[in-house]
């Protein structure tokens, strides 16, 4: 993921970020997909994909592609792999090929959304404004379930995963960071108890 130099200062959840109502987001149409495409090979480095290939994705799923508009002007976009169980274990051991995914590793629409990746973010100037209401597409009911992967590829794409709830997590991936979606997350007393009852089960042996 990448993007213009400039500072992401503000910390929020990735999931409640604001709605900014200075940048439209909505999914990708094809005749976008070129502009798209030039735009990540100039902001995201080690971007190799082209029109086709990128056409080819957003054909098997439309929703796969966001882009961000400023008074009609293109200001960034967003690509996501949403993965199905096979390409979620396939992504943490590092055995998915993420410049030139195996469809086989996306969810069809019958399909259960295991883990979202975050294949690249490219925004320019005031884009990055956009990001709440690309959190917000995430959160249809297809999606919501799924926790959010990315690997930063520059410093700015860092500071934005740790500006928004990322962390790095221990896997074969190297670099690979997670945002883990608030109602994934287990309550504080629900670890409480699961901890009391395993002590109390210990006690007993």
């Amino acid at each position: 993921m990448g993007m213009e130099r400039g500072s992401f200062a503000a910390r929020h959840e990735f999931d409640a970020l604001p709605l900014s109502p200075d940048v439209d987001v909505h999914c990708a149409q094809f005749s976008e997909i070129a502009a798209l495409a030039d735009m990540a090979h100039r902001l995201v480095p080690g971007v190799r994909i082209g029109e086709q290939q990128l056409a080819r994705y957003f054909t098997f799923d439309s929703q796969c592609l966001l882009t961000f508009t400023r008074n009609g002007a293109l200001v960034g976009g967003m690509a996501f792999l949403f993965l199905n169980e096979r390409g979620h274990d396939a992504l943490l051991l590092d055995e998915i090929c993420l410049t030139e995914p195996d469809i086989g590793y996306l969810a069809s629409g019958n399909e259960e959304v295991s883990a979202t990746y975050i294949w690249a973010i490219a925004t320019t100037g005031r884009g990055i404004a956009g990001l709440g209401k690309a959190a917000a597409h995430l959160r249809q009911p297809r999606l919501r379930s799924a926790d959010c992967f990315a690997q930063p590829s520059t410093a700015a794409g860092r500071d934005i995963m740790k500006a928004t709830g990322f962390e790095p997590i221990a896997s074969f991936q190297p670099d690979l960071w997670c945002y883990e979606r608030p109602w994934n997350r287990l309550p504080l007393h629900g670890r409480g108890a699961m901890i009391e009852a395993r002590s109390f089960a210990d006690a007993r042996h």
